[in-house]
């Protein structure tokens, strides 16, 4: 039985006029819409109201897995346009098209699908629980970005600000410069991108994602007028100066999605062609859900690792110090060792630039360097409220490094990040700023320098046999690498194409002894201090590296990238 013949097999019976008459002069009294009314007044299961008012309008029905036999047809009405007018354009296998919709008395919806098609269609109805279902199913296989046709002479309403994230708002906005950055920002939450780049160049705007900690080009732009629409319209969003164009600003704004507030801290930074802006993303609800029951064996630590890292962050007093670039996890190693040891009997408080987690029951302090609020003014109130433990966001100057070491000294658990290459370079960066070599190392307790690195997918992982050149470069000899289990992902939906899916991280973690202290003061060479660390159990950032190439779980490229090759 063919689709259009199931109207004919339906035994329901028509919707009466009487019945119809009292739903519209309900609607009419009411405002709301007559299928609303319809459906409310005659209480039918859902199913069973689809059928009879197919039967009174002369549609097809289609349910569930009639659905699923077709397949839409984005190519002729995209995926925004369809979202906007609550409906889909499907077709089947021979190429007969159906415009599904759940409200057959939507206002010129037909006519409007006359108009947009070129070719015969079938109206058909569905549930529309089951329409908002496949909507719903097909916008989490699409980006924003797709269905966008630029025009670089639009006007950009500038003043307007982003409420929505929602592809029916994006539909819905006719300036193709807010489009844009609505669709960018939006398919960057959805790819879980932690940051957003829009690059000025000489033909145009550039769009590229950081996702699992390396950038990819998701798009373009045309025109150099559109890249400067672009950058000023998040420059309004961030309540920065759009006329200054030769200094670099930075700001902060906030967008709404799926019902939930998302941060973007805003870089903007001239170049030769106008303007580049990096967005950071802050997506805290997401982050404090994963925060939730987060510790130390969930980031993927090494059993020694975690043994070390939860061993400082019990001791009673001292410094914690993690290391590491920009992005390779610091934070949220911190915020896990605070869970673990946030029994509620002592007090915690934090200093942070931004709160990127709520943890319960901890004092959490934003930096607010406009109002006066810096690290360190922040840290000499902080020492006042009474603490027990204290996280310091960032050491990024003397006077907060030297108000850190002074609390580690007078009894309080001081946990900190400074931005560092490995843990003996975090010596040279605290000797750089002034303070006493013997404080420091009287307060640090252990040194972490930790990365991210990314792991194998593992819907499309598969054996793999590393050239002779790869192994050279990765100054590694054939013979060492016997039992290596070499992987590689060939690339599939699930990684975009990339063979990564997700990160893991690893550490090179020093604890401090008698013999390194002394060392550390004699102003031993780094040859020495690396020899001492070893002796004492020390497992550098290379060699956790290869372990997890050993394992199968990462490769030689993406090691090479992060770590140092010796």
């Amino acid at each position: 039985m063919s689709i259009a013949q199931q109207v004919a097999a339906d035994t329901a019976f028509p919707i009466s006029a009487g019945q119809f008459g009292a739903a519209r002069a309900e609607a009419a009294r009411s405002g709301r819409p007559l299928l609303n009314v319809l459906d409310e007044q005659l209480g039918l299961p859902a199913q069973d109201f689809v059928r009879r008012l197919a039967h009174t309008v002369h549609y097809p029905v289609l349910d569930a897995h009639a659905l699923r036999s077709l397949t839409p047809a984005f190519d002729l009405v995209p995926y925004a346009e369809a979202f906007a007018h609550d409906c889909l354009v499907l077709r089947n296998a021979g190429g007969q098209l159906y415009l599904v919709l759940a409200d057959p008395f939507a206002p010129d919806l037909v006519a409007w699908a006359e108009g947009r098609l070129d070719r015969p269609f079938t109206p058909a109805l569905v549930a529309a629980a089951d329409l908002a279902a496949l909507l719903a199913h097909h916008e989490d296989q699409l980006r924003a970005m797709d269905a966008m046709v630029l025009s670089e002479t639009a006007p950009d309403r500038s003043a307007e600000e982003i409420e929505d994230l929602s592809l029916k708002a994006i539909s819905e906005d006719s300036s193709p410069v807010v489009k844009l950055v609505r669709s960018t920002l939006y398919d960057a939450l959805k790819s879980g991108a932690s940051d957003v780049h829009l690059e000025t160049g000489a033909t145009g705007l550039a769009i590229k994602y950081r996702i699992d900690g390396v950038l990819s080009a998701v798009g373009n732009a045309a025109g150099q007028d559109t890249a400067e629409q672009v950058i000023s319209r998040i420059k309004v969003l961030a309540e920065l100066d759009i006329s200054e164009r030769r200094v670099p600003q930075d700001g902060r704004f906030k967008v709404a999605v799926r019902g939930r507030e998302v941060d973007f801290r805003v870089s903007i930074m001239p170049s030769v062609f106008g303007e580049d802006a990096v967005l950071r993303v802050l997506d805290k609800q997401t982050l404090s859900d994963q925060m939730q029951g987060l510790r130390l064996d969930s980031l993927g630590f090494d059993a020694d690792s975690m043994a070390m890292l939860r061993r400082m962050a019990r001791e009673p007093y001292g410094m914690i110090l993690v290391t590491g670039p920009t992005g390779s996890g610091k934070t949220t190693t911190l915020y896990a060792a605070l869970s673990e040891v946030n029994t509620g009997l002592d007090k915690i408080i934090t200093i942070e630039d931004p709160v990127e987690y709520h943890l319960p029951g901890v004092l959490q302090i934003p930096v607010n360097e406009k109002k006066g609020l810096t690290f360190a003014r922040g840290l000499r109130s902080v020492l006042r409220h009474d603490p027990d433990k204290i996280m310091v966001g960032e050491i990024r100057d003397p006077e907060t490094a030297q108000i850190a070491v002074q609390s580690a000294l007078t009894g309080h658990l001081v946990f900190t990040t400074v931005h560092a290459n490995n843990v003996f370079d975090v010596l040279g960066r605290f000797v750089h700023m002034g303070v006493d070599v013997y404080s420091f190392v009287a307060a640090l307790n252990g040194i972490s320098a930790q990365r991210l690195v990314r792991q194998i997918c593992s819907h499309c992982a598969e054996l793999y046999v590393p050239s002779a050149e790869l192994l050279a470069e990765s100054r590694l000899a054939a013979d060492a690498v016997a039992g290596f289990d070499f992987r590689i992902g060939r690339g599939c939906e699930h990684c975009r194409g990339s063979g990564y899916r997700g990160r893991i991280a690893i550490a090179e973690i020093l604890l401090l002894n008698d013999e390194l202290r002394e060392l550390i003061l004699e102003r031993a060479p780094i040859r020495q201090l690396k020899e001492a660390a070893r002796r004492n159990g020390v497992r550098f950032l290379r060699d956790a590296a290869l372990e997890l190439v050993r394992k199968g779980q990462s490769t030689l490229q993406e090691i090479n990238r992060v770590t140092f090759v010796a």
